[in-house]
């Protein structure tokens, strides 16, 4: 029973990695292109060329409890089969914005793709969560392998289809996420309809502090600052990115191959971050992570040739793995089982809503101050995320410990 067990559970890892590699490309595409079609489709004022990138991410957050309870509803196959649905029918809006030449239109195609982009945020989970304990790290490492393919296809598919349906910029390549979502549909086809049932964790019947009490602690606090902080500077950075390259003299193609880099950077070292964290602990990994992140900003202000640009965004691409990742590894030991929704969901709302302001901000800072001030933000807020990780270690440790 058990190998037979195992045998679904990792036929289930490897569909959900295809999957992942095909419609996760959306994200990318909308990351990379929605600025510059932004700006393609705004007149004189560039300020809010960012605006569709915010909407892709507002997306991601609007849609991460429904896509749980859809999830919950109607299974595994259905639910994410309805997820790749969203992101067809964002693909189709923001194509039908470009030819409309509606800024706002394509913002809310963006949006669209963001909430289908929520399901597949939920690929890694639901991994996990059909795979027994001894298979649950080898499950989610296959879909991280999923993700790095992800940072190929993505921008390879704007190189080839940005100027298909010539003269609208960008029509073509948001067209083609039809056809990603089309696919991906039909390799989720062959998913279980239903979740395998699991046991209760330990520590579920905990009964379950106020929100206030769980949220004041040292470590939920400072890996809520980090996590939120690396997330936030990761996508205010990589968001002006492209605006940047293009607007330096390098070409469309340069510049998706720059976000290629980063994605890539941003998935592939998930293989071994665990193994870091239990060597070094979180504490350091987070460190290293804001460490590098400065050293993106960095490289960036040195100057404005090619590989500057591509190796900040390896650098911002690798910090965010490490600052995000051990942060919410850090969040993770402040909270029982029972107090799960109420820590996580206050969490992912102020993360969220953070990186789309983020997002935002990207194109109005660049268009006013330019791609050094961008980069000169990185420091103070690096800055303050270490030095509560430098507080944080000096408490006792018995202060840090979740309370029974």
């Amino acid at each position: 029973m058990t190998t037979a067990t195992t045998r679904d559970a990792r036929r289930t890892a490897i569909v959900l990695a295809a999957a992942q590699a095909i419609v996760g490309s959306a994200a990318p595409i909308a990351i990379s292109v929605g600025g510059l079609a932004g700006f393609y489709l705004l007149g004189a004022d560039k300020s809010l060329a960012t605006a569709p990138v915010t909407g892709f991410t507002i997306g991601v957050a609007l849609g991460a409890v429904p896509a749980a309870l859809v999830l919950k509803r109607l299974g595994l196959r259905l639910g994410f089969m309805t997820g790749t649905g969203m992101t067809a029918a964002g693909g189709l809006v923001a194509t039908l914005a470009l030819f409309a030449q509606n800024f706002w239109l394509f913002a809310a195609g963006l949006a669209l793709i963001g909430i289908g982009n929520a399901f597949v945020q939920q690929f890694r989970f639901a991994a996990a969560e059909s795979a027994p304990a001894a298979f649950k790290a080898k499950a989610i490492s296959f879909v991280l392998a999923g993700g790095v393919l992800t940072a190929i296809i993505g921008p390879q598919i704007v190189i080839f289809t940005r100027e298909l349906m010539a003269p609208v910029m960008f029509a073509g390549t948001f067209a083609s996420v039809l056809g990603i979502a089309a696919v991906g549909a039909l390799i989720l086809s062959v998913l279980p309809k239903r979740q395998p049932e699991t046991h209760a964790s330990a520590g579920a019947n905990v009964p379950a502090r106020p929100l206030r009490e769980i949220v004041r602690q040292p470590k939920y606090a400072t890996g809520l600052l980090c996590g939120v902080g690396t997330y936030a500077l990761m996508s205010f950075v990589m968001t002006g990115a492209p605006l940047a390259m293009v607007g330096c003299g390098f070409s469309t193609d340069q510049a998706m191959l720059g976000i290629s880099w980063h994605v890539m950077a941003m998935f592939a070292p998930s293989f071994f971050t665990g193994k870091l964290i239990a060597r070094f602990g979180k504490e350091r990994i987070v460190a290293a992570g804001l460490v590098l992140l400065i050293g993106c900003a960095v490289v960036a202000l040195s100057g404005i040739a090619l590989w500057q640009f591509w190796t900040a965004l390896v650098l911002l691409g690798i910090g965010w793995n490490f600052g995000f990742i051990g942060a919410t590894a850090m969040v993770a030991e402040t909270y029982h089982p029972s107090e799960k929704g109420r820590a996580l969901g206050f969490h992912d709302f102020v993360l969220f809503s953070t990186v789309a302001f983020a997002s935002f901000m990207s194109g109005l800072v660049y268009n006013f101050a330019g791609w050094e001030m961008l980069n000169w933000i990185i420091f103070p807020v690096g800055l303050a995320c270490l030095a509560s990780l430098a507080v944080l270690a000096l408490r006792p440790p018995s202060i840090l410990a979740v309370r029974d």
